[in-house]
């Protein structure tokens, strides 16, 4: 059920900033055939990069100039164990980076994208109490690393932000916020994924009732500004520039909002809360409006505006009741959402970006969680139970063309994907696989 409340049509997709080894053997896919060809254009520059959260533009969507094909199985690669943990691999040039645990320790790495073997590791000391209702997850980290110009910056589970240099692994500086806020993390961990843009590192620090969105100078770590109007949610921000204004947009524990990336002064804001306070969802930035969702919220778009004589104001544009993300991020790619809904035991979607209609659903019972990217003509799933399912992403149903297994345990990290090689982080290793 799709609620309208002021329909526009939604515009282009605004600018966004953007856890030894072993052979191993081959898993047949549930799929046959060559199934699908993709060539999507990027700049050269992108071609190994997938620096941060969710790509390059920390929005799901791939950036390649090669054509992919969706063959019988995919190619194995190497393995390694690189810890335990949820964070995303990342890769910059020819190595990719993990941020795991080990006994009590944080465990950052640097390894060789084509071989998996080590090239540097630093880990520091990390105990974490992990709260009963998170036990199943694990004591993660579940933050995202995010690698830019030569650094390696971290957020650990209980909120330790560190930068390395991402060349040797040599620790530049480390901050602990235990002292500054009453908890160091919120309750279940601390899981947002920090973004750098401007020479700046933000990251929503501190805990439950007590945090700030702040920003830190990338080289040195010095706070360049904080807003503390609310303690930190799940999710991960975003940059974007709306009405002529860069902002940085995020959910934060009890509220949608959008922050001045100069100064850090707080634009606008709208209510949003979920049960347990579990504000999770990475929004998404479609010219003026904001797409977000939560446990239990359905799927919303909100349209930001800005005047003269009345400032800074957010309006709901459309809800839409049949979905609702949790722990999944949505993709924007041509006009449509697409998405996983814990809705019956888990559900993909896609839903028209402008007016919020559904236009179609899955079937139930897909999983738990679900990463999404968009590949050109294709939608890549990976559920949280190793599959990896892709589907044609203009089809007007869930269309899955292929299914790969790629993992032996639990896949809640999002995968990178540079070229045609995928990594998938699975709860101990990491595993390079080849779309040839």
């Amino acid at each position: 059920m799709t609620t309208f409340f002021t329909p526009r049509t939604v515009g282009g997709a605004a600018a966004v900033v953007s856890c030894a080894v072993n052979m191993f053997e081959t898993h047949v896919p549930r799929a046959a055939g060559v199934l699908l060809l993709v060539t999507v254009v990027a700049p050269a520059a992108a071609l190994q990069e997938w620096p941060q959260w969710r790509g390059p533009g920390r929005d799901g969507l791939v950036p390649t100039t090669v054509t992919l094909s969706w063959p019988r199985a995919l190619k194995p690669g190497w393995k390694a164990p690189v810890g335990i943990g949820y964070a995303s691999p990342i890769v910059s040039g020819q190595r990719a980076f993990t941020f795991a645990r080990n006994g009590e320790n944080e465990v950052a790495s640097s390894l060789d994208l084509g071989t998996g073997k080590v090239v540097w590791s630093q880990s520091y000391p990390a105990p974490y109490a992990l709260n009963s209702a998170a036990a199943g997850h694990g004591k993660g980290p579940k933050s995202t690393p995010v690698v830019h110009q030569g650094r390696l910056y971290t957020l650990g589970i209980s909120g330790i932000l560190s930068a390395f240099d991402a060349t040797t692994g040599r620790p530049l500086w480390r901050k602990d916020f235990k002292g500054q806020f009453r908890d160091g993390a919120p309750i279940y961990g601390t899981a947002m994924s920090p973004a750098v843009v401007d020479g700046l590192l933000v990251a929503h620090v501190g805990g439950e009732n007590d945090g700030a969105l702040t920003a830190f100078d990338t080289a040195t770590g010095a706070v360049r500004w904080a807003w503390k109007g609310d303690g930190p949610g799940y999710a991960s921000p975003v940059v974007a520039t709306i009405a002529g204004t860069r902002q940085v947009i995020t959910q934060t524990q009890k509220q949608l909002v959008g922050v001045a990336l100069a100064g850090g002064r707080l634009l606008w804001s709208l209510p949003f809360t979920t049960p347990y306070e579990q504000n999770a969802v990475t929004p998404v930035v479609a010219g003026d409006v904001v797409v977000y969702s939560g446990l239990g919220q359905g799927l919303r778009a909100a349209r930001v505006t800005a005047s003269l004589g009345t400032g800074w104001a957010a309006a709901a544009v459309w809800r839409n009741d049949d979905v609702s993300l949790y722990m999944s991020s949505p993709v924007l790619a041509g006009g449509r959402i697409f998405g996983f809904s814990h809705r019956n035991k888990g559900q993909f979607f896609a839903v028209d970006a402008a007016t919020g209609q559904t236009l179609w659903l899955s079937e139930g019972r897909q999983g738990e969680n679900a990463a999404v990217l968009a590949a050109g003509d294709a939608l890549l799933l990976l559920t949280n139970d190793g599959e990896l399912i892709v589907a044609k992403k203009d089809a007007k149903a869930f269309a899955p063309i292929a299914t790969y297994t790629v993992a032996d345990s639990a896949t809640w990290a999002h995968p990178a994907l540079v070229g045609t090689t995928l990594l998938v982080k699975d709860h101990e290793t990491l595993a390079q696989w080849r779309i040839e």
